[in-house]
């Protein structure tokens, strides 16, 4: 590519002259008449700066993602310090259906990052070599990088990355990057080798800072009540007793809800409490969420004529199942999900002049620089978002809706605001993962193989209730898989790992289903009689290694334990997972003894944040499959905290989790997600093995086991 194209993925420097020697920085901030945007600067003393778009919420990316340009560049990685990245997509953001996004969602920032960012530390380097082979005066060819220096292996000369900073000038064109010139994987020094995550001994020792630690002087205190039903409006409240309250020092209408500003939290949220909103009703008013899950759901998908949308069809299915030898059939549902992150909702905002900042720790910087922007009606270069770490997220902090809250507030007082949902209005205005009911039926030849396969999801939220119902990893021939949408006026949003959730349930379960039926081994029916590709074959054969598949588990007279598996996949990445179950019938308590996953992520980056990031998905598996679920009234949440909206206790988790990667000539897919939608069908399947009895809805809280075994 030539310099302007170059310039336009955002990856490239300058080297200008400086008090402290050249760094690479951008040209913009060397006031220069061309706006360059950098990645990387040097300083003399051979510190290496690295900016970072991984937003960070303990998945590792804002390491992972610097270390591919220190990768390339052959930075001395002891010596590299990181920097968040501005929230400007246009500069550090990848490309997503053709538009720039720095959105951290979808295990995707390696796999997002990794060609452009192997770029960009090619193309230091490469400037980097060519300075030095001017200045010895020798064929750039004969010359070499180590950690931090630039080597001639003839002469044994060396020279820091710092040193040649200080004489560096910058190739006008910029040099071109060829695929050739980037490293081999036999050669990685840092890609593939354990490296201790960044984020970690400022989050032990206290430094690290979250959006709820900032402290702004002259700051006050916010936070919010909305309208119980989504969609709601206040009417009218208790505003003279809340400000008579001390500390209180007013009160704010908002679209959708009312915000007390206070002197302190505790007197924000005191004041929050002694609100008496008269709402104006939502249209979700007359919703509940288990009568429609019980019954809606079910006229629409018999319902001839409902609004269908086909998702995927191969071959014919409807001729599939009229010859078929033997077809079965069955449905699941799955219950709302609040995605229960540790840190509730906040953020800081300060509007001086004309110019905006917003710190939080978001998912997104750009969305969340652009929903201030319109909620304040200024321009996107108007406003900075100081990125902070992130107390989870699991795909609600991509939005910045709380974050333009702030803002608004802040310009309505005309001071710095800090704005903190707290958790009990965190999940009543919760966004959640949606509630489906599922149908599927096969149609099986002959000779057993399964030749027609139909599947039909209904729910509310589009796309948030399709991912990962395809199955490109089995070889059906014939496929007919559609959606049923309707709507609810009810806040549902991504989730980890999304659909994948609820929609390998239902395959993986009734792929169970059908092993059972044909009298077979359930890892060979999906070889065999399903068709797995060689991808999904490698998996599933691996975790059968792992798991030791066909020995005996424990008896005991409680009724021992059984293993489960089920197949995955997520971000482009294959998995396969064993679950070791154990239930307590008196009390309908599952008890998950032992897991292990097979991963095929391609390259893996960092192979043990990488597995971390996976057992982080089991457990969050876990805890959605045995506990986790929001229902509705009137439209109005019925969960208010963690004594009611019952998630995953320490106590509970495996004893043992073990996590392996498949080894592939690929580029890396993402894995932060796989690790939590194989979980459900696991363990619905290691029940059966254990009772003979079949779980069909999501969670597999004690009392619906009970009622299953008892059925």
């Amino acid at each position: 590519m030539d310099r302007r194209d170059f310039l336009k993925t955002g990856l490239s420097f300058a080297l200008v002259m400086g008090a402290d020697g050249v760094r690479l920085i951008g040209e913009a901030q060397a006031a220069t008449d061309q706006q360059v945007n950098a990645w990387v600067r040097i300083a003399s003393d051979g510190t290496v700066t690295i900016r970072t778009a991984g937003a960070e919420m303990g998945q590792g990316s804002m390491t992972s993602l610097p270390l591919i340009v220190a990768e390339e560049m052959d930075a001395d990685w002891s010596k590299v310090r990181l920097e968040w990245a501005p929230a400007d997509p246009g500069v550090y953001g990848y490309r997503v259906r053709n538009e720039p996004s720095m959105a951290i969602v979808g295990s995707r920032a390696v796999m997002s990052y990794f060609d452009q960012l192997r770029l960009a530390g090619a193309q230091v380097r490469k400037v980097l070599l060519a300075n030095a082979a001017e200045r010895w005066t020798t064929d750039v060819k004969a010359l070499r990088t180590e950690p931090g220096l630039v080597v001639d292996p003839a002469s044994g000369r060396k020279l820091g990355y710092g040193e040649i900073a200080g004489f560096a000038k910058l190739p006008e064109p910029m040099p071109k990057v060829d695929a050739a010139e980037l490293k081999r994987p036999a050669e990685f020094r840092l890609i593939g080798k354990p490296v201790p995550r960044r984020d970690i001994p400022a989050k032990v020792n206290g430094t690290a800072q979250y959006g709820i630690d900032v402290q702004l002087p002259g700051m006050v205190y916010a936070t919010a009540r909305h309208a119980p039903v989504a969609g709601g409006a206040p009417e009218s409240w208790n505003d003279a007793k809340v400000k008579a309250l001390p500390g209180v020092i007013g009160t704010v209408k908002l679209a959708d809800g009312v915000a007390v500003i206070a002197d302190s939290v505790p007197h924000a949220l005191a004041a929050r409490r002694a609100l008496e909103v008269k709402w104006r009703p939502g249209p979700a008013a007359q919703f509940d969420s288990e009568k429609v899950l019980e019954e809606t759901y079910v006229k629409v998908h018999a319902d001839p004529a409902a609004k269908t949308q086909v998702l995927d069809s191969k071959g014919d299915a409807k001729s599939a199942f009229a010859s078929a030898a033997r077809r079965s059939k069955a449905e699941y549902r799955s219950d709302y999900s609040y995605h229960a992150q540790m840190e509730p909702l906040n953020a800081v905002a300060r509007i001086t002049g004309d110019r905006v900042e917003i710190w939080e720790g978001t998912q997104d910087p750009g969305s969340s620089r652009e929903a201030v922007a319109k909620a304040l009606g200024v321009g996107a270069e108007q406003v900075t978002v100081h990125q902070c770490y992130m107390g989870g997220g699991f795909g609600r902090r991509t939005l910045g809706d709380y974050a333009a809250e702030a803002a608004r507030l802040a310009r309505e007082v005309k001071k710095p605001v800090k704005l903190l949902w707290p958790r009990e209005e965190d999940i009543a205005y919760g966004m959640f993962r949606p509630q489906t009911f599922q149908c599927l039926e096969a149609a099986l030849d002959a000779q057993g193989n399964v030749n027609g396969w139909s599947h039909c999801v209904v729910g509310d939220g589009g796309a948030l209730i399709t991912g990962g119902i395809r199955i490109p990893f089995y070889g059906v021939p014939n496929q007919h898989i559609e959606l049923r949408g309707v709507s609810h006026n009810v806040r549902v949003k991504h989730w980890r790992a999304v659909a994948h959730n609820f929609n390998v349930f239902a395959i993986e379960s009734f792929v169970d289903q059908l092993a059972t039926e044909a009298q077979m081994d359930p890892i060979a029916f999906r070889l065999e009689r399903m068709k797995a590709n060689p991808r999904a074959r490698a998996v599933l054969e691996k975790v059968a290694q792992m798991s030791d598949w066909q020995a005996a588990r424990p008896s005991a007279p409680s009724g021992g334990r059984a293993l489960g598996v089920a197949f995955t996949e997520r971000s482009a990445s294959y998995g396969a997972g064993v679950a070791e179950v154990s239930v307590d019938r008196a009390s309908g308590k599952i008890r998950v003894h032992k897991v292990w996953l097979a991963a095929d992520g391609g390259l893996i980056v960092q192979p043990e944040m990488a597995t971390h990031n996976i057992e982080s998905g089991i457990v969050y598996g876990l805890s959605s499959v045995l506990h986790e679920r929001v229902t509705l009234k009137g439209g109005e949440v019925q969960q208010s905290n963690f004594h009611d909206y019952h998630v995953l206790r320490m106590s509970d988790l495996p004893e043992v989790m073990e996590i392996a990667f498949i080894e592939r000539d690929a580029p890396p897919s993402g894995l932060g997600e796989l690790g939590t939608p194989w979980v459900a069908a696991a363990v619905s399947n290691a029940v059966y093995r254990l009772t003979g009895k079949r779980l069909t809805h999501m969670p597999f809280t004690p009392e619906r086991v009970k009622q299953t075994l008892t059925a």
